[in-house]
């Protein structure tokens, strides 16, 4: 039985919490292997099963499964990959390629029947992907840049007063250092989260007004809890897209600005 069921088969209203992220070992005795870790490994699996298929033996022309891979293809590499990467897109593409299909596979989880849980709204996994681009951000810098002179593009950009570097070196450090893959993994996780409460939500309503509390004014409350959860699948799809562009995007400017200087 769902978690949304248990909360609905109640004499009172109880609107979804944090209960909805708890999650119980498949296996028992097993404790790390939970419904977001399976989940993960689907969207593993579906990413690479999708590229393979796609690519391990590619026609000329394109039809089916290639074309749609060589749409998602052109999409990232025009989009995310070229505006920060130039000349160094085509070397980065298969890493932020993974990447955007990957968050997007993760985030669609959410509105998948009986799935219906976005990997990303549990923020160890996208707290990991930011990591691993921060120490491959910091990697490049140190190697393209040298460590003195990536810390110093980062913080004394040229041309300014020398007085103002007093403020403005700390805070480009902080920006770049801690605040940024801070709010990398946050963003996504953060959107991802509030999205799946809010559908939760809706199809609760639903669900209580119609079935557990069916009364002259109940009755329309739930239909209208039906007509928004179909109207916020639709919206939440769009962001779950979104932030697969934005993760993919903010990963293609932190690899740019470590292979070339910012400044």
């Amino acid at each position: 039985m769902s978690t949304l069921t248990l909360l609905a088969s109640g004499d009172e209203f109880t609107p979804p919490g944090l209960e909805l992220f708890n999650s119980q070992p498949i296996i028992p005795g097993v404790d790390w292997f939970t419904k977001p870790v399976l989940l993960a490994l689907l969207s593993s699996l579906i990413v690479v099963a999708f590229c393979w298929s796609a690519f391990a033996n590619p026609k000329i022309v394109p039809r089916g499964v290639q074309n749609v891979a060589e749409m998602g293809y052109m999409f990232v590499r025009d989009q995310v990959a070229r505006p920060f990467l130039g000349k160094d897109a085509d070397r980065w593409m298969g890493l932020l390629l993974s990447i955007f299909f990957m968050v997007w596979i993760w985030n669609l989880m959410g509105v998948v029947p009986i799935l219906q849980f976005p990997v990303a709204s549990h923020i160890a996994f996208p707290v990991v992907l930011a990591l691993s681009i921060y120490v491959l951000k910091i990697y490049l810098g140190v190697k393209h840049q040298g460590a003195i002179g990536f810390f110093k593009n980062m913080m004394f950009p040229p041309g300014l007063p020398k007085p103002i570097y007093l403020l403005l070196a700390p805070i480009e450090f902080l920006s770049n250092m801690i605040i940024a893959p801070f709010t990398h993994a946050v963003r996504l996780f953060a959107n991802m989260f509030a999205g799946h409460i809010i559908l939760a939500f809706f199809s609760l309503v639903g669900f209580w007004f119609l079935f557990e509390k069916l009364t002259p004014l109940g009755a329309p409350l739930g239909v209208v809890g039906v007509v928004m959860t179909i109207a916020m699948t639709g919206f939440e799809m769009f962001i779950q897209f979104l932030q697969a562009f934005l993760f993919a995007m903010l990963a293609a400017m932190y690899i740019g600005n470590s292979l070339h200087a910012e400044h």
